[in-house]
């Protein structure tokens, strides 16, 4: 499976069941939440502003994905909502690796692109880091219709959390093409 292929059979509407636990501090905490990816063409001005932000021509992207979540923690009730683009452009000399550009969001001043790696496994890893943060995911299908997800992230100051997330498929985005004749 190619990156291509992998964000393809995660386009649609995801339920995501969330346990984080915080080594430094605190309980384990537990969240829901809906998720939908989309395909999104990369002539999409979305996904050339993106890549213009990070100083790399658009023809170079593979595609733009529109990933969308609205979710609640367990304790407390606390409501989290957003979305972001996702931007996958290939390293031309390791066909399962490249660089993986994201929308900033308002805390950041400065893009970091992450990389990203297709194991022969089919799983799917993330890596994003700066001098502040290592954050590494990795992403893989139990089935069609179940992926599930691994996180972790490590904070110069002394944070640092592992995730759990089971995401069962509720829908797709698009229906499926009609057979030929």
């Amino acid at each position: 499976m190619n990156i291509v292929e992998f964000f393809e059979l995660s386009s649609g509407k995801w339920f995501s069941q969330r346990t984080s636990h915080h080594l430094d501090f605190g309980p384990s905490e537990a969240a829901k939440s809906d998720l939908v990816i989309e395909m999104v063409d990369k002539a999409d001005p979305a996904v050339v502003r993106l890549c213009q932000h990070y100083n790399i021509d658009p023809v170079l992207a593979l595609f733009g994905a529109r990933a969308t979540w609205n979710g609640s923690m367990e304790q407390g009730g606390k409501k989290y909502a957003g979305s972001t683009m996702l931007v996958p452009v290939a390293d031309p000399e390791t066909l399962n690796e490249g660089k993986l550009l994201r929308e900033l969001d308002s805390s950041e001043k400065t893009p970091v692109a992450g990389r990203y790696m297709m194991g022969d496994d089919e799983a799917l890893t993330l890596i994003t880091e700066d001098e502040t943060l290592y954050a590494e995911e990795r992403l893989w299908f139990a089935s069609p219709n179940l992926r599930l997800r691994t996180s972790v992230v490590k904070r110069s100051g002394g944070f640092n959390m592992a995730s759990f997330c089971s995401e069962i498929r509720m829908g797709v985005s698009k229906p499926a093409e009609a057979p030929t004749s």
